[in-house]
């Protein structure tokens, strides 16, 4: 197990050395500059010998390939360089803003594999019924539906109609007050938890069909095993394994940030971080927020891949080297 994570890190490298790469020199294709961002129509104002010394300060007088060069030494040693538009460290900026951003994943990751799960056994346990009917709409409907739209609706219902949904303001801390964090957090979860759960729905009945078929679960009705039995304790957990998949890839999008939805109920989160860092060409920002996007794919998939020898032992990391 050690050597095959060992492995995969080392393997990972070069991915995130491109990730990097990419990030770093499409941003600065982009037109416009930071400096003339961060001051606006002040930048004007500026005399050359000014413009010079600003570009010196933030490091941007250099060629490109310099820049990137220092900068991934800086990264190397846990330095993601120092936000213009912030003015602050870009690492603290994000182990700010990522708090929110977990807690809003999680928290999705769970509506959607709780409504997802349930809705795709039963869906597969009656098959071809109105219920399965009905499962298969969810799904649908969960899969057609962008994450703007549901949000949307959800603040006009329930806020500006019901007036139980709290309008946006000043966001609250977990620490500071569990219920109102609750309350500021569950109704953009269920956005992103519906949508997720269709997608979690589809696979889960498309797995445990199969899974239902097999010679095992067979034996299993033979030996006179309640149905229960059969279905949780036999066919579901082998049909978790494609479920586990999705949800690790879906987990590492949410981590990244769900741009939209935070911006829709006003969250401060990594998504509308990098989105506001991206208008106002905050270079190292950019190049920070996506290198820690990168590097949190890469550990959900070494721990889901630690999760499929667990749901299934059969799985060898000896024949994955």
């Amino acid at each position: 197990m050690l050597r095959y994570l060992i492995q995969r890190f080392i393997a990972v490298i070069p991915i995130l050395i491109g990730v990097s790469l990419l990030v770093f020199f499409a941003i600065r294709l982009v037109p416009g500059d930071a400096i003339t961002t961060m001051l606006g129509t002040e930048a004007g104002m500026l005399t050359d010998t000014q413009r010079a010394a600003l570009e010196r300060y933030f490091g941007l007088d250099k060629p490109a390939g310099v820049q990137y060069v220092n900068w991934l030494g800086d990264v190397v040693q846990g330095d993601l360089g120092y936000s213009v538009r912030h003015g602050k460290p870009v690492l603290d900026l994000i182990l700010d803003r990522f708090p929110v951003t977990v807690e809003l994943a999680i928290m999705s990751l769970v509506i959607a594999l709780v409504i997802g799960i349930s809705i795709g056994t039963l869906s597969a346990v009656m098959h071809n019924s109105l219920i399965d009917l009905g499962g298969r709409l969810f799904a649908l409907i969960g899969l057609a539906a962008p994450n703007f739209l549901i949000g949307t609706l959800l603040i006009y219902v329930l806020s500006v109609y019901f007036g139980i949904l709290p309008n946006a303001g000043n966001y609250v801390e977990l620490n500071e007050d569990p219920v109102e964090n609750f309350n500021q957090l569950i109704f953009p979860a269920l956005t992103l938890g519906f949508s997720f759960s269709a997608s979690v729905m589809r696979t889960t009945r498309s797995a445990m069909l199969e899974v239902l078929g097999e010679d095992y679960v067979r034996t299993a009705h033979s030996k006179g095993l309640r149905p229960r039995t059969v279905i949780f304790r036999h066919a579901l957990r082998n049909a978790m394994i494609p479920v586990v998949t999705l949800a690790g890839v879906e987990l590492g999008y949410l981590l990244g940030g769900s741009v939209i939805v935070e911006n829709i109920f006003a969250l401060p989160g990594l998504g509308r971080l990098t989105l506001n860092a991206i208008s106002q060409r905050d270079y190292a920002l950019i190049q920070g927020a996506t290198l820690f996007i990168a590097i949190n794919f890469v550990i959900i998939n070494l721990l889901v891949d630690m999760i499929y020898a667990v749901l299934d032992p059969r799985i060898s990391y000896a024949s994955k080297k």
